[in-house]
């Protein structure tokens, strides 16, 4: 006989065992502690910054934005995968509580995520209300029972198969929230800020009553499923080989320019191979613009003098790091191997193409110090940063390739 809860527990151990399998090579490397330097730093400087606040700084807006698009953004893990459309769906009826447990998890794992952001968030709201850190845990009640809410509604909109209304919903749903967390931290009135979340508990009653007689839609649950374990073995893939990682292909139009600018020679193959597979593949380019613009505001907003090239070397580094891996992308494709082109060659198409992309990181990193009028500072980080790439391109990934 069928049990929901049976299965669900098979599922979650499954799950707990493929993530803990990859984590601990994660755990293990060494990038985490430079994760763990790099958050010493911004926290320090970022400790040094809440003491310059004054009182008229709009700490309360700009929790309500963060943490609305936290509550707001509310994937549920259902651990499902591409077979289960045809095992599982004439079961559909059957599976309430193993949703409802999927649902329950989920609460859990993304409380955490707001538990963090609270805690990140907490100092900058005390020294600008002047209020206590007792508040603390009357804000993450709160924040939890508002998840729970937005986690309720995204498991009835999901049952929508227009992508408009899922849009709208996300909008909607963040407004919402953000009201409710402005007054929330602005210390209004409780009845007042009561009126937002019973809006946000009849979007919910409105949602249930209209899916009523939909079902679920399979084939979106799973995309969204594959979508998350995807992105975890993306991350998972700079420590160890994933051989359930599946490659993704952008075509990025807008980029021809710089591929068109290549001659089309004989020793220029690699060149062509690695630069369409930055721009294209995988999630490389993603990545370098990400950590630029991550690592650029914080070189902007949170650090000074010698701080602000040690954060831009750091990032140097995260960036190199993870495009290591473009080296091997295409080691499972045979036909590259009868290409007409010495070994040789390949390396220092790969090489230059490193080189280009943290020698270009450096110049905007300094290009960032410049904006802050700190023109030596600018000179510093973006020299130090070249003298970074060059070491790190022709001596620390040539040990790390040659290790593979």
């Amino acid at each position: 006989m069928f049990d929901a809860q049976i299965l669900w527990k098979e599922r979650f151990g499954l799950f707990v065992k493929e993530t803990g399998r990859y984590l601990r090579y994660i755990f293990n490397g060494h990038l985490v502690v430079v994760f763990l330097f790099l958050l010493g730093t911004a926290g320090y400087y970022y400790q040094d910054w809440v003491k310059t606040l004054s009182p008229d700084f709009p700490a309360a807006i700009i929790m309500a934005v963060v943490l609305a698009f936290a509550l707001a953004y509310s994937p549920i893990l259902t651990f499902l995968s591409e077979a289960d459309k045809i095992f599982l769906l004439p079961l559909e009826t059957k599976l309430g509580e193993y949703f409802k447990r999927s649902i329950i998890f989920s609460l859990l794992l993304q409380s955490y995520l707001l538990l963090i952001l609270l805690a990140l968030f907490m100092p900058m709201h005390v020294k600008v209300t002047g209020g206590s850190f007792r508040s603390f845990f009357t804000y993450l009640i709160v924040l939890i029972l508002l998840k729970g809410i937005n986690l309720l509604i995204r498991w009835e909109v999901q049952r929508y198969i227009e992508p408009l209304t899922h849009t709208v919903d996300l909008v909607i749903r963040f407004c919402i929230n953000g009201v409710v967390l402005y007054l929330l931290f602005s210390g209004a009135n409780w009845l007042l800020l009561g009126v937002p979340v019973l809006i946000l508990l009849l979007l919910y009653g409105f949602y249930r009553t209209q899916t009523k007689e939909k079902g679920l839609k399979w084939e979106y649950l799973i995309e969204q499923e594959e979508k998350r374990m995807g992105a975890f073995y993306r991350v998972a893939n700079l420590f160890t080989d994933v051989p359930k990682l599946r490659d993704r292909i952008k075509r990025r139009r807008w980029l021809d320019f710089i591929l068109n600018s290549f001659v089309y020679k004989q020793n220029h193959t690699f060149s062509h191979l690695y630069t369409r597979t930055f721009f294209r593949a995988g999630d490389y380019f993603g990545l370098f613009i990400r950590l630029t613009l991550i690592g650029g505001a914080g070189i902007y907003f949170l650090t000074h003098g010698p701080g602000q090239t040690l954060l831009a070397l750091l990032f140097l580094y995260l960036t190199g790091f993870q495009l290591l891996p473009l080296w091997n992308h295409h080691q499972n494709k045979l036909w590259i191997d009868l290409y007409p082109v010495p070994y040789k060659s390949k390396e220092q198409s790969f090489t230059n193409l490193l080189s280009a992309i943290l020698i270009l990181q450096s110049l905007l990193f300094g290009l960032v110090v410049g904006g802050k009028q700190d023109w030596g500072g600018a000179a510093l980080t973006a020299g130090a940063g070249v003298l970074f790439a060059l070491f790190f391109v022709y001596i620390y990934s040539k040990k790390r390739r040659q290790a593979q």
